[in-house]
């Protein structure tokens, strides 16, 4: 048995087995769906391209420290970015349910095609910014799909 575990550890230090087994990378990707009356909001599906470092937009606060991160907002916009139109859920007549279905379609579609890709549905997350009262009828429904796959 001894030797067994011997044999198994060296094995680790020559690389035949990785000691840290598997890394995983993360895509995010943000669906932004229009509840404004009349059709008059923007619907879209957003997934970028391009990756950024969080690392160099972030400062850190404390009492005895106040590190003010000097990275320009410009240097930190992604400008490689696929946007897909969704339609919005209300139109001229009211709540469109084929509008609603026509994006689930498309999600689908990018759904599908990132797991042909190799890619994990890990988390779904959601939120909504609705009504607010008689006089505000904007709103929109935000859902962040974040899907991972092993580093290659």
């Amino acid at each position: 048995m001894k030797k067994l575990f011997l044999i198994i550890f060296l094995m680790c230090l020559n690389g035949f087995i990785p000691a840290n087994a598997q890394t995983y990378e993360f895509k995010v990707v943000t669906s932004v769906e229009s509840i404004i009356p009349s059709g008059l909001g923007r619907s879209r599906l957003i997934s970028a391209n391009d990756d950024r470092d969080y690392k160099e937009f972030t400062s850190t606060q404390s009492d005895d420290n106040n590190d003010r991160n000097k990275a320009d907002r410009s240097e930190m916009r992604v400008k490689g970015f696929d946007e897909t139109k969704l339609l919005n859920f209300f139109n001229i007549g009211g709540i469109r349910f084929q509008n609603i279905a026509t994006n689930d379609a498309l999600i689908s579609s990018k759904i599908n095609t990132m797991v042909a890709e190799g890619w994990d549905l890990a988390f779904v997350v959601s939120g909504v910014e609705s009504d607010a009262g008689k006089e505000d009828g904007q709103g929109i429904y935000i859902t962040r799909f974040i899907f991972k796959r092993l580093k290659k």
